[in-house]
């Protein structure tokens, strides 16, 4: 029997986690804190030792910390299109990063359905703050057009790379920051002007359910920050030393928008969830991931642009107080595909008529149940030497580095690090993995597969 959610998330509250606690709040907030290029091993509460988390550790220990969160594909603007869609990237209208110029990124369609726009027609404030590149503001991607009422930052990936930037965005105005030139690390530090105004934001609207985006671009390279602070005097290479810097900044911004919603009384009716966009952008044995152990002693392989675990898993926290269960950490994969049927649960809001998505709920599964049953996991890549592809199924992960290359096949129970390829051995699952890697996906003229012959690698 399937309990409905409510009373599923009732009977866990007095079940043994959190007795005499109330139900669950009706159409809570939600924040989403997405991470740019973090890794999971970046956080003390994955196990990194150098750099300083104490925030992020104190909200995993007051949530739920997952080790199997999937990202929406492993570069940035298809993954966040997948965030916000809640199509997977066999599916989604973006499927790799397509620059535009003078600038932006190639938009979200007309007509594109987005978790902003749900919760928009739901009755919530909606805003993202941080970082965009779906579209600017001029064409059918702009946020302004997808469901957000409010939008700060930085309207283009491109233009995101500048943590000292001559300009922001408020809104659809571009506002000059005085004294920076764009080129290198003095004036106004643009993070600063960013986290203020998530805190300024959700502290205007929390008389009423408010979903915030708030897209930190940190710790994304150029690895820029005006103060190294407590690293300065480590042995460390300069870009090293930013890095830390940089991770640190993002949790104590991410500990000052926890204690605002504390300070104002709505911590217990606020979802907060953190994760990163993909996996780092250093492989593993690059000099950084190396000092800080990004792979966790190999335990996962690849970083940004593969189809490994390394570019696809991400760190990932929920908190929700007298909802979501304190110190509890699970092993139980969900993806970003997920996140729209989530907040159409929460907010009381059915999918409208013609909208699907690959995702499932996860309302049970953040409040301690179990992690929704499905068939597979997919994602697929177009950029660089031609379009990449992997699904998992059960404890199988398939990888495709090529339209034309032979399947890799893993068993993440006993090989989370890929590095044994069992295609040979089990010729019968690669054949399933093959059925699932043409069927996972729909023809996009925008990203087309290649026919059979030579793909761009030659192969």
């Amino acid at each position: 029997m399937r309990w409905p959610p409510a009373l599923f998330v009732a009977l866990i509250l007095v079940g043994g986690r959190a007795p005499g606690a109330a139900p669950r709040p009706e159409r809570p907030n939600v924040v989403f804190i997405l991470c740019d290029d973090l890794a999971q091993g970046d956080l003390g509460c994955y196990g990194q030792r150098l750099i300083q988390t104490p925030h992020l550790d104190r909200m995993a220990a007051e949530g739920t910390r997952y080790t199997q969160a999937y990202c929406g594909t492993s570069v940035c603007a298809p993954s966040r299109a997948v965030l916000l869609t809640g199509l997977d990237s066999g599916h989604c209208p973006i499927r790799a990063n397509r620059e535009s110029r003078p600038e932006g990124q190639k938009p979200l369609p007309e007509g594109t359905f987005t978790v902003a726009q749900l919760l928009h027609d739901a009755g919530y404030a909606t805003a993202c703050v941080g970082k965009w590149g779906l579209g600017m503001f001029d064409t059918s991607g702009s946020p302004l057009r997808t469901g957000f009422d409010r939008f700060y930052g930085y309207a283009c990936q491109r233009h995101a790379h500048d943590y000292f930037p001559g300009y922001l965005y408020d809104d659809d105005r571009r506002v000059p920051l005085p004294g920076n030139a764009g080129a290198g690390p003095k004036g106004t530090y643009a993070q600063d002007l960013i986290a203020a105004e998530s805190i300024r934001w959700v502290t205007a609207h929390a008389d009423r359910p408010f979903f915030l985006l708030y897209a930190v671009t940190l710790p994304h390279g150029r690895h820029e920050i005006d103060d190294v602070g407590e690293y300065r005097d480590r042995p460390w290479t300069a870009q090293q030393q930013a890095y830390a810097a940089m991770v640190t900044r993002l949790d104590a911004d991410v500990g000052r928008l926890l204690e605002t919603l504390r300070t104002l009384g709505i911590d217990e009716r606020t979802l907060v969830i953190l994760a990163g966009d993909n996996g780092s952008s250093f492989p593993p044995d690059a000099p950084l991931a190396r000092l800080f152990d990004q792979s966790q002693g190999g335990r996962l392989r690849g970083c940004k642009r593969t189809m490994y675990e390394g570019g696809l898993r991400q760190a990932a926290i929920a908190r929700w107080p007298g909802v979501v269960p304190a110190s509890r950490v699970s092993d139980e994969p969900w993806a970003f595909w997920d996140f729209l049927p989530t907040c159409a649960e929460l907010a009381g809001r059915p999918l409208p008529p013609g909208v699907v998505t690959q995702g499932r709920s996860l309302v049970d599964f953040l409040a301690g149940g179990p992690a929704p049953q499905r068939d597979h996991f997919y994602w697929e890549l177009h950029e660089r030497e031609g379009p990449i592809q992997a699904v998992r199924f059960g404890d199988w992960k398939a990888v495709r580095s090529g339209p034309h290359r032979p399947v890799e096949l893993y068993d993440l129970a006993v090989d989370v690090a890929e590095r044994n390829d069992l295609a040979a051995a089990r010729p019968e699952t690669v054949t399933r993995a093959e059925a699932l890697l043409r069927e996972s996906r729909v023809e996009d003229p925008a990203w087309p597969w290649p026919a059979p012959g030579r793909d761009r690698t030659g192969h």
